[in-house]
């Protein structure tokens, strides 16, 4: 899943993004917000991992049957 991968990093850069405003301005609800927003990328793209490989357990056996 590429292009989810390239989304998942786009999300992870704006929360750390968020995260390094907040801490340079001393907005702790800015930086809040980016560090949950690095969490959910984080969860989205472990999510698409373990699908990924579900997909390649079941390719493989599909294989093995013919």
């Amino acid at each position: 899943m590429a292009g989810s991968e390239e989304n998942h990093t786009g999300e992870k850069l704006v929360g750390k993004a968020k995260e390094g405003l907040g801490n340079l301005t001393g907005n702790d609800k800015l930086k809040a917000e980016g560090q949950t927003d690095q969490a959910k990328a984080s969860a989205k793209q472990g999510v698409d991992d373990v699908k990924d490989a579900a997909h390649g357990v079941a390719d493989s056996l599909r294989d093995e049957k013919h």
